[in-house]
């Protein structure tokens, strides 16, 4: 199916360029971190590493989350290597484990206290883990554990930063009227391609990610209230809105050339690896750099390689249009495109089946 690979790299090619010619790729920056601090989870290895350094770069004071902490060390000083303002740049990290609730709050309360007393103005939930298998062959334990680190990790920490910026202990002041509104606070989340589109040996770790895209979906919809409500001239309820907007961001990374693709790896069973055979990979610098370049365009959802931007095509249903010219064009060449890439990719599993019969049964769940 070399043709096919041929045809949906051209496509993404065409629509890369149609869509960086309208959306206007060489305007301002998007996503200002300069001086701000940013909260990252995931970032004592792998994509999340590379992404403290890059925010480093761009002049962000950075607080680096993840359970371990001698890797939170090296990382921080990693970041701090690369720091755009050494003299005035400040590092951070919080060992937590996230899956737990009460963690979030913490790791919140910590990196305000640290932060002089104020939130945070970037939040980045980025931790997440994947545990390849046929859904039978799971324990019921992996499935829990997939979900907890990789969507309720991320939720438990968008509840605890919202209410932080929209509802503080100590109220908003009426700004005064025509006072220039503060820069935007951002909420990301990194989810995966296979949030857009599931396949044998994910059905535990993609329906986790299929749920954070459809939580930030609702997030960003929900965001309009309190950045309308900063504009509302007529405000009934007596309570002060915040002085700047809320932005709600999605990354879509594929397959990463790292240790957590090491370890997926031991569990991957052969078939999911042929339907990989033909997907790019990307090491963790060209993903994280994907990413942040995404975010500073402006883009609500950045897929960081070209089959993720397929995937998004084909399955954007209600999701927010970033351009209309480019994602209804992009929605109707993907449909056609998976008319031949879905049976293709249904029909090896259906062949390894048929060429190797049953699956021998694990008796040691994984």
């Amino acid at each position: 199916m070399e043709w096919v690979s041929l045809a949906l790299t051209a496509l993404v090619i065409f629509l890369g360029y149609l869509s960086l010619s309208i959306m206007g790729f060489w305007s301002s920056n998007k996503f200002h971190v300069d001086g701000r601090t940013v909260i990252l989870t995931g970032s004592s290895y792998g994509m999340g590493r590379e992404i403290a350094m890059l925010l480093s770069q761009r002049g962000a004071n950075v607080i680096l989350v993840a359970r371990n902490a001698d890797k939170l060390q090296s990382a921080m000083e990693y970041a701090q290597a690369a720091a755009k303002n050494p003299t005035t740049q400040r590092f951070f990290f919080i060992a937590a484990d996230l899956t737990i609730e009460a963690e979030n709050a913490r790791v919140l309360a910590e990196a305000t206290a640290w932060n002089k007393g104020a939130t945070p103005e970037i939040v980045w939930a980025n931790a997440g883990a994947s545990t390849p298998g046929l859904f039978v062959e799971l324990k019921s334990e992996t499935l829990k554990k997939q979900m907890d680190i990789n969507y309720w990790a991320a939720a438990y920490l968008a509840r605890f930063t919202l209410k932080a910026w929209l509802y503080p202990d100590t109220p908003y002041e009426p700004q005064e009227k025509g006072a220039t509104p503060e820069l935007p606070r951002y909420f990301i989340a990194t989810a995966s391609v296979l949030g857009y589109v599931n396949v044998t040996g994910y059905a535990a770790y993609a329906p986790a990610k299929s749920a954070l895209k459809s939580l930030c979906d609702g997030l960003a919809h929900e965001a309009n209230l309190y950045n309308g409500a900063r504009r509302s001239k007529t405000n009934t309820t007596g309570q002060v809105p915040a002085p700047f907007d809320v932005v709600i961001q999605t990354i879509f990374p594929g397959t990463i050339q790292s240790p957590g693709l090491e370890q997926e790896n031991l569990t991957k069973h052969p078939a999911t690896r042929i339907l990989e055979e033909m997907d790019p990979e990307q090491t963790e610098l060209e993903a994280a750099t994907a990413a942040v370049q995404g975010l500073e365009a402006g883009r609500y959802s950045t897929a960081t390689n070209w089959l993720g931007k397929l995937m998004r095509f084909s399955s954007m249903g209600s999701a927010r249009r970033e351009n209309l010219v480019v994602d209804t064009l992009g929605v109707w060449l993907a449909s056609l495109v998976w008319l031949f890439l879905g049976p293709d990719m249904e029909g090896k599993i259906w062949d390894w089946g048929k060429k190797n019969g049953m699956p021998r049964h694990n008796t040691d769940a994984i």
